[in-house]
């Protein structure tokens, strides 16, 4: 025997299990719509990245090829600078060299003839002359000195001029 009151705990466990099972439905559509969305973003992520792998990725080749050789370059530059500073350092102390053994033969050349020539009148003239000849020879190896020192502050100031264009090529290289 089946009463109304049954009938109606039914009726409601029915209705209940109805309303569950569209508020079940309407939980997965949220569900389903959220995954969908990201799943656009997934898609758009991986279409990005395959036009860089197709496009992109030539492209930053290109670019580091460029930029490789242009240490290249900035290298063979360096190079040739410093052969260049360094054959103008031999060929400066070569030339300094001879001026200075010229001027040593030509003072010793001379002060013989001028002593035996002049012995009594003019003694302290020749003293003097030897005096001038020294002074003269400190001169040129001051002057040497001067010149070395300048072309190794040349050679320094360019080696630093090198190294921070290096950087900055490799800091973009990185970039």
């Amino acid at each position: 025997i089946i009463t109304r009151d049954n009938v109606e705990e039914s009726l409601k466990a029915k209705w209940q299990y109805v309303k569950d099972k569209e508020q079940l439905l309407k939980d997965l559509r949220c569900q389903i719509e959220e995954t969908d969305q990201k799943l656009l973003v997934k898609r758009a992520e991986r279409d990005y990245w395959l036009e860089y792998k197709n496009v992109g990725s030539k492209t930053q080749a290109n670019k580091i090829k460029n930029l490789e050789k242009d240490i290249k370059e900035v290298k063979d530059d360096l190079r040739r600078a410093t052969e260049y500073y360094t054959n103008a350092l031999k060929t400066l102390k070569e030339k300094n060299d001879r001026l200075v053994e010229t001027q040593v033969k030509k003072s010793k050349e001379q002060a013989p003839e001028n002593a035996v020539k002049h012995i009594d009148k003019s003694s302290c003239r020749d003293i003097e002359e030897n005096e001038w000849l020294k002074e003269e020879v400190k001169i040129y190896q001051k002057e040497i000195s001067d010149l070395k020192a300048s072309v190794y502050l040349l050679e320094e100031e360019n080696i630093g001029l090198v190294m921070k264009l290096l950087d900055l090529r490799l800091q973009n290289l990185r970039v």
